[in-house]
């Protein structure tokens, strides 16, 4: 209801801007153009997120003062913690980084936020900044045009800087030509009452305009220009700074708990730097003054001590908030409890993992390893035993001379629900990641899909030979039936032994347990068909049986094959810095047979 009432608001209020003042158009325009340059220079930045700024982010979250630094150098680079919030959500929905580190990249990014109101109020308004804007827009728009990914990311950041600059222009020439018509200082509301009216209006207006720079940058050319006071400034600093936290709110609606966790720490944060900013107005008022005297600061350039103020109170809301990080993680873990998605839903694959290369990768890869775990189910129940007597390590030679029928058990049933549903999610999730991958992310793009069509492969096998396996565990022939029993204990001891292999760590050389269950497929072969062979001979199984019997031992190599593939995989594969020594480990095709022959 809100939000259909919001927008025609926001039309008339503006409407009505612009029939009594000319020159509340150009500061309408300004803020316009201001935003649209905070876009651009978003989808710059996003277009370097192909990888890079993910590893960099990978590799600098490990200590709580990297998360801190990466949150500050990363939102002063970008000018944007919007969008530092927003990459920060993606990768802890996609769990590559933890909530701790989270929260420290958000604390950080609140400090690094405070650099967008020094660089505008020391440099936007002390210099004619549509100067630089026009070159910044023309090469901006020039590299737009190429080809190359990078030239057009670039090109982005150019126009956005350009666009940025046009907009300060902007406002500040209107609000220069609306203070000779329309004095809004006369609307000043002194002492708490003016705090909390202010602050409530910079809440409000960065809501709207989804942008905490756009609120700083308003108020400092408004107060440059004389029309607010430097109190109510400070107060409209203030409510930009919780209000900003709306854009990590919504962003976190499409992400799991995780993420959900992080827009709520960054609300909390934010809250309580303001509640203290609010309590302690007065005495932080003196320490801009302070710092103003000792830095050079004149006393009636209240533009750069706003500035100041900003990161004083965000430098104090880290300094407080920071020794409480570990008590507000376990805090909002209470709060906001894992759940377990439906087996048939996907749990990583969220709206928030598709919009970066490397979280939509570690998306799919985990998804991919719930896929395992449910493929695990559905082969255990079309061999006659449960998954968890795989897991568990029973005697599975016991249970399968124990049965004298295959336990009931719907194959497509469970294979729908299970595993058909999560790989056309995942094959979904893949085609509508719109970005280009890089080489190193695509080729492990094919790899993973590749990994869920060979279970999907090993499933249906297995299918297939299942009504001969519960023909063959009724049959009166005990030839007949302790061959089939064979089959199935060593196909369930495969699936066993690579659930071992995937939870073993890279020390335990999990390659090397492939190569053993690549070598035993050949034994198991060569022992089958010496035993068939004999079996015939002595009149053991007929030449009916034993046909049949053939055919489902190639169901059984296809289902070893494409599992032991899988895994290769699935398993290996995925350890990036791993994968060139284990492949010259690994053994090749012509090796097997020489050990095996």
């Amino acid at each position: 209801m809100l939000r259909k009432i919001l927008l025609p608001t926001i039309f008339v209020i503006l409407g009505w801007g612009f029939w009594i003042s000319p020159d509340f158009k150009t500061i309408a325009a300004g803020v316009s153009i201001f935003l649209f340059g905070m876009l651009s220079l978003e989808d710059g930045f996003r277009a370097f997120a192909g990888g890079t700024l993910e590893r960099i982010l990978k590799s600098t979250t490990d200590r709580r003062w990297k998360s801190l630094a990466f949150g500050i150098v990363s939102t002063t680079l970008m000018q944007s913690s919007s969008l530092v919030s927003v990459i920060t959500i993606s990768f802890l929905s996609a769990g590559l980084i933890g909530l701790a580190a989270g929260v420290g990249i958000v604390f950080g990014a609140n400090i690094g936020t405070t650099t967008g109101a020094w660089l505008v109020a020391g440099f936007g308004l002390k210099v004619k900044i549509s100067a630089y804007a026009m070159p910044m827009l023309v090469f901006g728009v020039l590299l737009l045009f190429q080809r190359s990914r990078a030239l057009k990311g670039v090109g982005y950041i150019l126009a956005g800087l350009g666009f940025l600059f046009l907009g300060i222009h902007y406002m500040k020439e209107g609000f220069e030509a609306f203070k000779d018509s329309f004095d809004l200082a006369q609307y000043a509301v002194a002492g708490y009452p003016g705090l909390f009216l202010f602050t409530g209006i910079g809440i409000a207006a960065t809501v709207v305009m989804q942008s905490s720079h756009a609120t700083l940058v308003l108020t400092i050319t408004a107060l440059a220009a004389g029309q607010i006071t430097y109190d109510n400034a400070l107060a409209l600093a203030i409510g930009a700074n919780v209000g900003t936290t709306i854009t990590a709110i919504i962003g976190s609606l499409s992400a799991n708990e995780q993420g959900k966790r992080l827009a709520a720490a960054h609300l909390v944060f934010n809250l309580v730097t303001g509640l203290i900013a609010i309590a302690f107005i007065h005495q932080m008022v003196a320490a801009v003054d302070w710092v103003a005297v000792r830095t050079g600061i004149a006393a009636d350039d209240y533009s750069l001590k706003l500035a100041v103020f900003h990161t004083i109170f965000n430098v104090i809301g880290v300094v407080v908030m920071l020794p409480l990080l570990d008590w507000l993680v376990k805090l909002l873990g209470g709060m906001f409890k894992t759940v377990r998605p439906p087996v048939s839903e996907p749990k990583y694959l969220t709206d928030s993992a598709v919009d970066f290369p490397d979280t939509a990768l570690e998306a799919v890869r985990r998804e991919t390893l719930r896929v395992w775990s449910h493929t695990v189910n559905v082969l255990a129940g079309e061999l006659g035993f449960q998954a968890k007597q795989i897991r568990e390590g029973d005697d599975l030679n016991a249970i399968a001379g124990k049965q004298r029928r295959l336990p009931e058990f719907d194959v497509d049933s469970a294979y729908d629900q299970q595993v058909k549903s999560l790989y056309s999610a995942i094959v979904s999730f893949i085609a509508r990641a719109g970005f280009s991958w890089e080489e190193q992310q695509s080729g492990e793009i094919h790899w993973l899909r590749d990994a869920n069509q060979k279970m999907v492969e090993a499933i249906k096998a297995a299918k297939h030979l299942r009504k001969n396996l519960a023909e063959a565990v009724l049959s009166t022939n005990a030839e007949r039936r302790a061959i089939y029993d064979n089959m199935r204990v060593q196909l369930a001891s495969l699936v066993r032994e690579l659930d071992e292999v995937r939870t073993e760590s890279a020390e335990d050389t999990p390659v090397l347990s492939l190569d053993h269950l690549r070598m035993l497929l050949d034994e198991h072969c060569s022992v089958l068909n010496k035993r068939m062979a004999e079996a015939i001979r002595a009149g053991r199984l007929t030449g009916d049986e034993a046909t049949s019997l053939m055919n489902d031992a190639n169901y059984g190599q296809d289902i070893f094959r494409n599992l032991v593939g899988m895994g290769e995989i699935l398993f290996v594969r995925h350890n990036r810095s791993l994968t060139e020594a284990e492949q010259e480990v690994m053994l090749s095709e012509e090796e097997l047979k020489a050990i095996t022959g």
